[in-house]
């Protein structure tokens, strides 16, 4: 399969690597991602002026982009940099307004970079399945009120607005009966647990008690979100793939370079059979994987739930097994120093452990794959 990018996509690439690599070096990229609050402003927003957030949507809403491979473009080059500037909760939330129809002002606002969203859906024994909602949005008065818990959402104290899934009917666990809602994150009842992540930057459990939202708020149809969701994680799933390819290139190249500067008796131990064949798997699991990326980026707009969702959870699967076998193997490769702060690689290496848990790890995605193909 030949596969070439189109020029504008070059162009984009090219940009996006030039301005991360002179504005992010991996020191500073160090100092903001495991310092207070977690990102950059400033990247941020040189990010929003070079067209980051407006490659991720179509004309339609006021981009230039929006197909699956724009998306992996700019989420490769993210990957490359180690960027924790919180673009995949602006693509997912942006992405469900887009699918959803009205809420034009926030949507522009997200596409031009001057509003910073976070999907909060996730909850304690849900294992990554966005049908197992436990918080619940009742009718009173003609406003909403929500009650309930969200874990683990990236980036959301860096969020203005945050879109919430609750059950407005229906048991945990059915598709029916879910509804989302776009709630400003500084709304009365709204509350934040922020620690730093392993890997840089924040996640925060959010509290939600007694949020009071009139009914604009809603997005989509009551009872119906459940699709919307699913295309908005859908979107995510596709940017952390190729995030993780984007990653694993760098800790490769870090590697053949140590391999063949690292002597013992007088000769590159990269000269070493032994070391070689365990680089070669290196080279060719990372091409599975990038053939996994370009085949969900193929599929991310197709009208075939079944295909679509089961190309992207099979990538998913393949970025999750191999993030993991490339981190090890490029860290013993390197002996010693491979676990080092000092060493971008290890920093490489916690990124690409932490992309196989967000949005469902391979565990979760081999099951959704095998279920998806029997029809459920």
């Amino acid at each position: 399969m030949i596969f070439e990018h189109t020029q504008d996509r070059r162009m984009l690439a090219d940009t996006l690597a030039r301005f991360i690599a002179d504005r992010n070096p991996i020191e500073q990229r160090n100092r903001i991602a495991y310092g207070k609050p977690g990102f950059s402003e400033e990247l941020w927003q040189g990010l929003a002026e070079l067209g980051t957030t407006g490659a991720l949507f179509p004309e339609s809403a006021g981009g230039f982009g929006g197909a699956g491979f724009d998306i992996s473009v700019v989420f490769e080059a993210i990957g490359r940099g180690l960027v924790v500037e919180p673009l995949l909760g602006s693509l997912m939330v942006g992405r469900m307004l887009l699918q959803a129809g009205g809420h034009a002002a926030a949507l522009e606002a997200i596409v031009t970079g001057e509003q910073r969203a976070a999907l909060a859906w996730e909850e304690v024994d849900a294992r990554w399945d966005p049908q197992v909602v436990f918080t619940r949005a009742s009718h009173e008065g003609g406003s909403w009120v929500l009650e309930g818990d969200k874990i683990v959402v990236r980036q959301a104290a860096a969020a203005g607005v945050l879109l919430v899934s609750a059950r407005t009917s229906g048991e945990p666990g059915q598709p029916a009966g879910i509804t989302l809602f776009l709630v400003p994150a500084d709304a009365p009842g709204v509350a934040l647990r922020t620690l730093g992540s392993i890997d840089g930057g924040t996640v925060s459990d959010v509290s939600l008690r007694h949020v009071v939202l009139d009914a604009s708020a809603v997005v989509g149809p009551v009872d119906g979100g459940a699709p919307l969701l699913e295309r908005g994680l859908g979107a995510g799933l596709l940017a952390l793939c190729a995030e993780s390819v984007g990653a694993m290139d760098v800790a490769k190249d870090a590697t053949i370079d140590y391999l063949r500067t690292r002597k013992q008796f007088n000769l590159p131990i990269g000269s070493f059979q032994a070391l070689q064949h365990r680089m070669a798997t290196v080279l060719i699991e990372i091409e599975q994987a990038r053939s996994a990326v370009i085949n969900a980026a193929a599929a991310f707009d197709a009208e075939d739930r079944v295909e679509r969702e089961r190309v992207l959870s099979a990538a998913k699967m393949s970025v999750g097994r191999i993030g993991a076998l490339v981190s090890e193997e490029c860290i013993q490769l390197h002996g010693g120093i491979g676990m080092t702060w000092e060493l971008p690689l290890s920093h490489y290496a916690k990124r690409l452990i932490a992309i196989d848990h967000e949005l469902g790890d391979e565990d979760f995605h081999l099951e959704r794959y095998i279920a998806l193909g029997r029809g459920a």
